[in-house]
């Protein structure tokens, strides 16, 4: 009905019009004595939309606790949890809101619209520590001891130790009144684990328990991981061997491998001048540190030691910061061989955090260690590398050295990423990061080593030859405006 309130309540409209409204189809009833003309919408979700105006109406000054603090204050299961003068449950379509007695507002709780509160971090923290029975069905008022860990353990990584001191102390202060000096004395030992100050027993989050033994890791990335590694294990194995009989056709991989890394990083080069600095070291005077950077790429896309693949994660540590330092050899001023001491990011995309690096480094190979066929592993390490973005600078071609690396342990053939593919290769790993499609990123490995195995890389001329009628050295950009893609020889 036009002008018609959202929402009307019976104790503010006469009951007998509202009935009369809703029976003529105007209105739709809710729960009892509580009305919408949002006639459009489902009645589920007006509740969501209409909740904490609903829930205002219905329990005046409630605060929004226990795990529905936590969540933000939304019905994430269908229940809402909150501190007020009522005891009866508050049914409505698709949402319950229950209540409990406790304190009102307290000091760090969050003012809401129509005089809703929501309970503050600490005494968040505190509440759901408190004791609680899971109802028949599994659910609880209070989130489950690992999940208040896994909590504070990203509260300790978003905020550091001053942030954890500053939020223990608020705490403190709030246990007395709240009777939660139980709570606030688990709280206590907990939170020093997560500042590594006491030691870490009786914690049952692993990722908790990590940063108390003083390699802490991001848990996002180690489910992206996770995920990876199950997609790739549903996929049918893609094997592409490089045959001793072709040995002679990738005679100049090596050197386009370490080209083609550092051209799509934006280290541009032509051709004859980065042959002429890798195989007559003439390095170019007003360049010398891009240089460096394609003669280090070089040395290990070209060495025995690329036959050195990680059998574990420390394995995978040292092999990282060896590689990193030849990679960046003449750049001293990028700490080579170091881990990143600066957070870093790529547009919209922040990396694991420095004090989280190695641990996430060796957790996430963990994630991955049943993977058995070469290319899996190969595009697995990649994406490891990729998302945890190690050191300051260089990421991407270590990157693509430790895939490669893989691949030719195994005896198959390695995956150069060429110019007019760079755009692909780089949407297909932000698509996995960003929404979870792995099978896009394997797809596109999978072409540009098929692409790489077909290629005759024996002699300049032939492999130039290939380059140039597979419009691999275009433009990425150009190359999508004009219609140019990349094409097996």
């Amino acid at each position: 009905m036009p002008g018609t309130p959202p929402l009307l309540f019976a104790n503010e409209v006469d009951r007998r019009v509202l009935a009369r409204s809703a029976q003529r189809g105007r209105l739709v009833r809710l729960a009892a004595g509580i009305y919408s003309s949002e006639l459009h919408l489902e009645p589920e979700q007006v509740v969501r939309r209409r909740l904490w105006e609903i829930v205002a109406h219905e329990m005046p000054g409630a605060v929004i606790a226990d795990r529905s603090a936590r969540e933000g204050g939304t019905a994430r299961d269908g229940r809402l949890y909150v501190i007020a003068g009522r005891n009866r449950p508050l049914r409505l379509p698709g949402t319950t809101v229950l209540a409990r007695q406790g304190l009102g507002p307290q000091p760090g709780d969050m003012v809401l619209p129509d005089g809703l509160h929501l309970t503050g971090e600490a005494r968040t923290l505190l509440d759901n520590l408190a004791p609680t029975r899971p109802t028949s069905d599994g659910t609880s008022r209070t989130l489950t001891r690992v999940e208040v860990e896994q909590w504070l353990d990203s509260l300790a990584a978003a905020r550091g130790q001053d942030g954890l001191h500053r939020l223990r102390d608020q705490a403190r202060e709030l246990a007395p009144a709240l009777g939660r000096d139980r709570e606030f004395a688990l709280l206590d030992r907990l939170m020093s684990a997560a500042l590594s100050t006491r030691p870490a027993g009786g914690i049952v989050s692993p990722a908790l328990r990590a940063r108390a033994a003083g390699r802490p890791y991001d848990p996002a990335r180690l489910a992206s991981f996770s995920r990876l590694a199950r997609v790739i294990e549903d996929q049918a194995p893609d094997i592409l061997p490089a045959l001793p009989s072709d040995e002679s056709r990738r005679q100049l991989l090596p050197f386009y491998e370490a080209y083609f890394s550092n051209f799509i990083e934006g280290t541009e080069f032509t051709l004859d001048e980065a042959a002429a600095i890798v195989f007559d070291r003439a390095v170019p005077d007003q360049r010398p540190q891009d240089a460096h950077d394609v003669l280090g790429t070089y040395r290990l896309t070209s060495s025995l030691e690329l036959h050195r693949t990680p059998a574990d994660g420390d394995e995978l540590v040292e092999l990282l910061r060896s590689r990193h330092a030849v990679l960046l050899g003449g750049r001293p001023e990028l700490t080579p061989g170091q881990f990143k001491k600066r957070a870093n990011r790529s547009g919209s995309t922040e990396f694991v955090a420095p004090p989280e690096v190695e641990g996430t480094l060796r957790e996430g190979f963990a994630r991955g260690s049943g993977l058995t066929s070469a290319f899996a592993r190969a595009v697995f390490l990649m994406f490891l590398v990729s998302e945890v973005h190690p050191f300051a600078d260089g990421n991407g071609r270590i990157a693509r050295v430790m895939m490669n690396a893989e691949l030719v342990r195994a005896g198959e053939v390695r995956i150069v990423v060429p110019t007019v593919y760079r755009l692909n290769y780089l949407s297909a790993l932000k698509a996995a990061t960003q929404t979870g499609n792995d099978a896009a990123l394997i797809a596109t490995l999978s072409f540009a080593r098929r692409w790489t195995g077909r290629v005759d890389w024996s002699s300049r001329r032939s492999a130039d030859r290939d380059l140039l009628r597979t419009h691999a050295l275009r433009d990425a950009r150009e190359a999508e405006d004009g219609g140019f893609r990349l094409v097996l020889p």
